[in-house]
């Protein structure tokens, strides 16, 4: 079924075209780079994966309850809204929820896979050039399987929210070559990675929670790619220079702090917009996810080197300044460790159906005794 079919709200345009700037480079230097880039490179390679074949698309899915998400989790939550809900408008409003977020992270991923389509263009490094290629086909493998869950388990789509694509946009018309690292790599991944993390650390429901750590092994290197990269160029910038980046990011990150609230929604169920937004800023709940959204950005942001006076106001302002001190390195870990053992326990449940159903057949084969 084609997808406009699916949105819950058309797309202002079918295709979003965005005007390219900058160079693309060439490097014509073949045998040098940087050992702790090539062994992510080469990391990346082995880490390749399938999609159809790794996952197991055979789980159902309930599409009112997609995520298991509990009613405090819902901005609508004892507000005048919720107590005037039927058990079916709840497993309504549950299926729009998971729909937008998972929309909002297929967009994402597509918007992923152009900016390291255009790293692999216009960064000068050789090295660099082919680690991105192999982050372009893991966000391809993570935009087709978002995708696909929401065509076949969920039914229902949502277009990118304003605020997200307002963000791709600046990313991509800029002409210098370290900003779809920034927008993308710090920004948008990092706010993603940690949603994800979020959900998969909560949700009940094996599907999802299969699609969200193996995501997540990826983007692990993502990030720690955007972090070398940036680290190792931001320390030739002038303070100039640097404050510019700043400025972005400040900005980025009252973007995506927007982003989360889920307005759209709330408006598709006839909440008029200013009362939806009050809904959403007034979740407890919500208060507490936007916040740890930021528990990936701001340690990759203060480690690259971006820590100037206006930027930390701007994270007391939003109150994840402290966050600068979380072990980024100890979550990615997490992160790989978390996939790996899911394909062990879910490898080793099949073998010992494998087994047990040979074993049945074999008693199945043996003539009865005297």
């Amino acid at each position: 079924m084609p997808t406009f079919d699916l949105y819950a709200k058309e797309p202002e345009e079918s295709v979003w075209q965005v005007p390219a700037t900058g160079a693309a480079r060439f490097n014509w230097e073949y045998g040098v780079g940087r050992d702790r880039l090539l062994a992510l490179y080469q990391k990346g390679k082995d880490k390749q994966w399938d999609g159809q074949k790794r996952i197991d698309w055979e789980l159902e899915v309930d599409p009112y309850d997609p995520l298991g998400t509990p009613d405090e989790a819902m901005s609508l939550y004892g507000t005048k809204y919720w107590a005037k809900l039927t058990d079916k408008d709840k497993g309504e409003l549950r299926l729009h929820y998971a729909s937008w977020q998972f929309s909002q992270f297929l967009h994402g991923e597509q918007g992923a896979m152009i900016c390291a389509a255009r790293i692999v263009e216009s960064v000068p490094d050789l090295d660099a050039k082919f680690y991105s290629a192999t982050q372009t086909m893991d966000e391809a493998r993570h935009a087709e399987i978002y995708g696909r869950f929401l065509h076949e388990k969920v039914g229902l789509l949502y277009p990118i929210n304003d605020n997200l694509q307002s963000l791709l946009g600046d990313t991509l018309r800029d002409s210098r070559w370290d900003m779809p690292y920034l927008g993308m790599q710090v920004l948008i991944e990092g706010l993603a990675l940690a949603a994800f993390g979020m959900i998969r650390d909560t949700t009940d429901k094996p599907l999802p929670k299969q699609i969200l750590a193996y995501v997540m092994q990826d983007e692990a290197r993502h990030v720690a790619f955007g972090r070398m990269a940036l680290r190792d160029y931001y320390r030739q910038l002038t303070d100039a220079e640097l404050r510019e980046r700043e400025e972005f990011v400040i900005e980025g990150c009252y973007l995506m702090r927007d982003r989360l609230r889920g307005v759209e929604v709330l408006e598709n169920f006839g909440i008029p917009k200013a009362e939806a937004e009050a809904c959403s800023e007034q979740s407890e709940f919500l208060a507490l996810f936007r916040k740890l959204l930021f528990s990936r950005i701001v340690p990759c942001v203060k480690d690259i080197g971006l820590w100037g006076k206006r930027l930390q106001q701007a994270y007391v302002d939003m109150g994840v300044l402290e966050l600068g001190d979380s072990d980024l390195d100890l979550l990615m870990s997490q992160d790989e460790e978390i996939a790996e053992k899911l394909d062990a326990e879910r490898f080793a449940a099949e073998e010992r159906e494998r087994v047990a159903e040979v074993q049945g057949a074999i008693e199945a084969g043996r003539p009865l005794a005297d």
